[in-house]
Formats: C-alpha cells, structure tokens, sequence
C-alpha cells in the first residue's frame, strides 16, 4: 500500500469513490497542489496529476507522484491517457480540475486549442460532458485582459465552472486551497439544494452589562458553520449570519455578523430565503446597559434580568421553511421531544433539531430531528450529522 493511502477519507468521505484529474499548469501557485491533493484525498477523493511542461518547471512528478500515489502525466504517449481519464469510456474520472490555470491555458481551452497535456485533457472533458472546474491564477493585469475575460466568459457558457480567483493587490490569486476542495465537494454532489436560497443563523447572541462586559451562551458557532457546509455541497446559493463563535468561518460563505439580540432584529426583514435554519444560541435573557464600567471594588452588583424577545417568530414571518434548535441539559429523551414538539407547534416550524448536552463529545454529536410526522435520531461527527440534516430537510 502506497502511505499516501493513509490519510485517504481521514477528513470525510463526502468524495470517496470519485477520481479526479487535477491538471496543473506553469503558475508559480503550482507549488501549492502537493497540499491541495493530499486535501482532496483526506475527503476521499482519487486523485491523477497531469502537468504541463510549463508546470514540471515549477513542482516535480516526482513530488506529486509521492502525494497522490499515483502515475503523474507529462506527456500524452500510445496509452491516449486522455482518452481512457476523460473519453467516452467506461471507468473515466468524475472531474477534471485545473489548479492552478494560467490566462494562456484558459484561452487556449476556450478557443479548442490542445497542444498541451492539460488543454488536450480540457478538450477531451469538454467533449465528453466530463464537469471541468478552473482555479486561475495569474498576474492582474493578465485577469483583466479584455480577450482573457472574454474567454472565461466564453467557457463559463460552456458550463466550465470557476473558482476564484483571489485579487490581491496586482496579483489575481489562486482560490483559497479550501474553497477549491469545498466547490469540488459541491460540483461532485448529488445537488439536492440546486435552486435554494438557504440561510443559516448562527453562534451567540451578547448583551452588554456595560461598556466592557456582556453575558452570553457558551457556544463555538461550529454546527452552525457545518450545516452552512453541508447546504452548499449540496448546491445551495448559500448565505451566513453570524454571532460571536470560536470558529473559523468559510472565506468564500458570504456571512453577515451580528451581537446582539437587537442587531438580529434589524437585520430579519432582510429575510428571502427559500429555508432558514437558526442553531444559533440566542440569549433567552436581557439587561438594562449600564453606561461605563461597573464598578468591581463593592463588594457585589446585582443585575436585573428581563425576559428577551424570541426571534423565531419575526423569522417565522419572512420565511415559510424554518428549522430550529432546542438544546437541552440534564433532561431525558422523552422531556427532550416534548420540548421540541411545544417548539415545533408554538412557532409553527418544518422541523426542530433536538439535542442534550450530554450527548455532545469530542468528536461526536448525536441530535433528534423531530417533525410533525416523526422523529430521527442523527448521530456522527458534526460534520457528519450535518450533511444528514441537510438530506433529510431537503426532503421535508
């Protein structure tokens, strides 16, 4: 077994049983596709490096062949390796992703050009109906090009999908290695939220004691992060609203950010989406703000806690397909469903995703998902319960 093998589905297995072919061309960003199909493969993924000449300049077969466990292709011989990866032919792989492209190759693609390894793998794709994804990468001014713009229009026609890229000063940057490897997820797909405008509403709400203090809900934002995930594998046109959290956040998620209860507020009539999903820890309780700082040297300041307004309902008012969270500590599995049906019928909800503290482990979540026709037990990592989640609302 080849070591590469041991970090295969070490992640997930959102693209085990799919080969793609990542063709690398001669972008200095070439040097970063060691890592990029190594991340592939921790998602389960096969992977087949083809490089250009231009990119066996820049990062050796030799490195990429030690990545991936497989032979890289240089160079097209009496095997048609373009025909048997990408032809009309049983067993071809699933995806053929250019990271990083350079303005030439995409040109090149677009005008059917393929004096190369990866334009003649372009032109095989293309032609066969194979999914072609392009990550570019090259100098701003070459982006900006109006005939290479025209080209990128041009494929994109073509159902030719692209990634990125990143621009940063002068420089039109490879995508972040993350978001090639989640729109690959996504692109693989079975697409059952292709049309769907989804928001998820998650972290915690803060209210402030004073200037410098607030209380809050423990919470990371991470079950909010992974169903915003598992929403667009899944195709959907994808938007996150966020609280505090402890999380890192998808750079290419467009996200919004809120504090407290009062800034959701503003922002709910903003509300068109298809679905909503609200795991968000929201403060059940409010204070009067005191301007200052509590003084800390009296010996003890007590607090009036009032009773915060609840937010489902005004959400419930923009959006007919809400899902929410009831979380739950120290109570058994029949107080847990009841308080997920008072839920479900009192803010008139699709469903609620139910769940006890002390089902949650390192690693490891377990939720009910409960519905006016039934319940489900979904239980896995939180990466993994929230793509069950997300199947399973798809089909309510």
């Amino acid at each position: 077994m080849h070591p590469s093998e041991g970090i295969r589905g070490s992640v997930s297995s959102l693209l085990s049983g799919k080969t793609i072919v990542l063709g690398i061309t001669g972008s200095i960003a070439a040097v970063e596709c060691f890592e990029l199909s190594r991340e592939l493969m921790r998602h389960g993924a096969r992977v087949i490096p083809v490089l250009s000449s231009e990119a066996v300049k820049l990062i050796t077969p030799y490195a990429m062949s030690f990545a991936t466990g497989e032979e890289v292709v240089t160079e097209l011989d009496g095997r048609v390796q373009h025909v048997t990866l990408l032809g009309d032919v049983t067993g071809r792989a699933d995806l053929l992703l250019i990271a990083p492209c350079t303005a030439n190759t995409i040109s090149k693609i677009a005008c059917g050009i393929d004096d190369t390894t990866v334009t003649t793998m372009a032109t095989v794709a293309l032609g066969s109906g194979v999914p072609l994804l392009i990550a570019p990468a090259m100098h701003g001014a070459m982006f900006h090009n109006p005939m290479v713009a025209e080209n990128i229009e041009r494929l994109k026609k073509s159902n030719v999908e692209f990634i990125g890229p990143r621009i940063e000063g002068r420089k039109a940057k490879i995508a972040d290695m993350q978001e090639i490897v989640h729109a690959t997820i996504r692109k693989l797909s079975a697409g059952e939220m292709c049309g769907k405008k989804v928001l998820v509403i998650g972290g915690s709400s803060a209210e402030r004691m004073d200037d410098m203090r607030i209380i809050t809900n423990l919470g990371t934002g991470e079950t909010a992060v992974e169903l915003a995930l598992a929403a667009y594998h899944q195709g959907a046109d994808m938007e996150l609203w966020m609280g505090r959290h402890s999380v890192a956040l998808p750079s290419f998620l467009p996200t919004r950010r809120f504090e407290s209860l009062a800034d959701l507020k503003k922002m709910i009539p903003d509300i068109s989406h298809d679905i909503v999903l609200v795991p968000a820890a929201l403060s059940d309780f409010t204070l009067n703000e005191k301007k200052g700082k509590l003084p800390s040297e009296e010996g003890g300041v007590t607090l009036r806690l009032k009773s915060a307004p609840k937010m489902l309902p005004l959400i419930r008012e923009r959006c007919g397909t809400v899902i929410g969270f009831k979380a739950e500590s120290q109570v058994d599995e029949a107080t847990l469903l009841s308080e997920a049906r008072s839920s479900l019928k009192r803010n008139d909800l699709l469903a609620v995703a139910a769940n006890c503290l002390k089902d949650v482990r390192p690693g490891q979540t377990r939720i009910v998902l409960v519905t006016k026709k039934g319940k489900k037990a979904l239980e896995g990592s939180k990466s993994q319960v929230a793509h069950m989640m997300i199947m399973e609302v798809s089909n309510l």
